[in-house]
């Protein structure tokens, strides 16, 4: 089982840790103290993955050493593992027990049972506002977002990310019985329900703003366009009885009585165009 984590002193941030991360996390990570987590662990790809050296004037050594085997095999080290989740109790457990009963003893459960500690040790890290992606491919990510289920819990569960490739990259080769395997798949899980989440925006292209916001509000520069603030509804669907040429409007009385907000669906006044209202900011 996992010992006393040491606390993470001012000196310890931003250092590199070589090894086992499972050990790492368990000896060094102090719980609650990281924002973000995003993890590329193995896939189980079945293959090995070599550190590469550089000779001295930069090319490419022909020596290399085996940095890690992503292929997993269930033997007495996935076995202990297995039983160290297992008899930590839990849903992750019960999970873990339901997956040996589906896949008996396979590689598959081998790699799980690597992943499943590793997974409870990063929840563990991670501050209340804390977020973390898991980075897999599909070969795995349906039992991934199961045990992530139940470590983390369902209603942590944010979003699936999935990850296209832009290059040729498919294995559907001529006479292959299935479609090219062309994505990965990044699982999203907070780890409580007030999570940091900053939106990024992009600017619209500049073609998009000439079609759609080719108006400009005098005195404050900002684009706008023109829309149809009406829509089907009334009393009966819990929406206002404001009705105009028979359709409801969508409309916040709030905004007439303050002047209007700026922008699409919620203006301060009206003009018939073809029988239908137009906002006007």
């Amino acid at each position: 089982m996992s010992s006393t984590p040491k606390t993470v002193a001012t000196q310890d941030k931003n250092r590199l840790y070589y090894g086992d991360n499972l050990q790492v996390l368990r000896d060094y990570i102090a719980d609650a103290s990281v924002d973000l987590i995003y993890l590329d662990p193995p896939f189980n790809s079945r293959q090995d993955y070599n550190v590469l050296f550089a000779e001295k004037d930069g090319s490419r050594s022909a020596s290399q050493i085996t940095a890690f085997k992503d292929s997993w095999e269930w033997n007495l080290e996935a076995e202990r593992a297995y039983q160290e989740v297992v008899e930590g109790g839990g849903r992750v457990a019960d999970a873990m027990r339901a997956f040996r009963t589906l896949l008996g003893g396979s590689d598959m459960l081998a790699y799980l049972a690597m992943m499943a500690p590793r997974l409870i040790e990063l929840r563990r890290v991670l501050k209340p506002t804390g977020s973390i992606y898991l980075h897999c491919d599909p070969t795995a990510s349906h039992y991934l977002k199961l045990i992530m289920d139940a470590i983390f819990g369902a209603a942590m569960f944010k979003n699936e990310v999935i990850w296209q490739r832009s290059d040729a990259h498919s294995d559907g080769k001529q006479g292959s019985k299935h479609y090219g395997r062309i994505h990965d798949v990044i699982l999203y899980f907070s780890r409580t329900d007030n999570p940091t989440f900053n939106t990024l925006y992009t600017p619209l292209p500049e073609s998009t703003q000439a079609k759609w916001y080719r108006h400009v509000e005098e005195g404050t520069g900002r684009r706008y366009n023109k829309g149809d603030v009406t829509g089907p509804g009334g009393a009966s669907k819990g929406k206002s009885t404001l009705r105009v040429e028979g359709h409801h409007a969508i409309l916040a009385l709030q905004a007439i009585a303050d002047g209007g907000a700026r922008g699409r669906g919620a203006p301060s006044v009206f003009r018939e165009r073809h029988g239908l209202p137009e906002a006007i900011p």
